[in-house]
């Protein structure tokens, strides 16, 4: 890193910033973006499918992908809250969690970020409890690969959260974004599983790797990489913001536009060949 610019990103002594932090902050963007543009047509389907029924009274909707006894299981009182709970907290959550992505709100309207925020984290805890408790009660839906990775996956979400609360209460501005950014991986994990099996699916021309009991090499791979490929292109990116030399930054730049590409990429194929055939 440049003795001259501690802050890469930032203008070079009154100048504009150099070419590799430009596309650095460019890519970041563009991740960003299809990442917001994403998350709302997943909380489009969530509430089509699940909210519309229940809307409706016809709560067979609720088992239209979820397998027997894991959608509306008549008299499981507990069980169908707990289902209710995750499902519609998922709807909030991609909503706030867009809302926190975006620049504009932001810099024009702290308090809608700051309260899209609170609830972003205490709904996005709460799927994961719920979700963890759907698992240990109703029993995998996708393997116990898959449940072992969503386990970790909540256990992460309930330390992220909690790290990004306490600092944005320290008015750690820094740290509560680093954390916060950590936190909104681990929350979409499931989200970021839909997108990689479809972009694989895609790329192999079928199901390479995948059973249906879902431990096949793919599905154990993609059991923790869901949200833990997610995790490592964010930390690449921090990495090449507050360390990378022009090379670095360049290399950083082209991984997050990747994932932005895959992002885009991922969120067609799931709408096209799994979310609207489905409602």
């Amino acid at each position: 890193m440049s003795h001259t610019n501690p802050h890469p990103g930032q203008p070079l002594r009154g100048g504009a910033p150099d070419l590799s932090s430009r596309a650095l902050t460019l890519a970041a963007g563009l991740w960003v973006g299809t990442t917001a543009a994403g998350l709302v047509v997943f909380a489009g389907y969530i509430a089509a499918l699940y909210a519309w029924g229940l809307a409706t009274g016809d709560l067979d909707r609720w088992n239209a992908v979820l397998p027997a006894g894991h959608g509306y299981v008549p008299g499981d009182v507990r069980g169908n809250l707990a289902l209710g709970l995750h499902v519609f907290a998922a709807i909030a959550v991609a909503l706030c969690g867009a809302i926190q992505l975006i620049p504009a709100v932001r810099r024009r309207a702290p308090r809608l970020h700051r309260w899209s925020g609170r609830v972003f984290l205490t709904l996005g805890v709460g799927a994961a409890l719920s979700g963890a408790l759907i698992a240990l009660t109703r029993g995998p839906v996708a393997g116990p690969y898959m449940a072992a990775g969503n386990l970790l996956d909540a256990v992460l979400v309930l330390i992220f959260a909690s790290i990004a609360w306490r600092a944005a209460r320290r008015r750690a501005i820094d740290q509560h974004r680093r954390w916060a950014l950590r936190a909104f991986i681990v929350v979409f994990g499931v989200w970021y599983y839909r997108l990689l099996m479809m972009l694989w699916f895609a790329a192999q021309g079928g199901p390479v790797g995948h059973t249906d009991a879902f431990d096949g090499p793919w599905d154990i791979f993609l059991a923790f990489a869901h949200f833990l490929l997610p995790l490592a292109v964010l930390e690449t990116y921090f990495l090449a913001q507050a360390r990378g030399g022009p090379t670095g930054r360049l290399a950083g730049a082209a991984l997050v536009a990747l994932a932005a590409l895959a992002t885009v990429g991922g969120t067609v194929l799931a709408a096209l060949g799994m979310w609207l055939p489905r409602l």
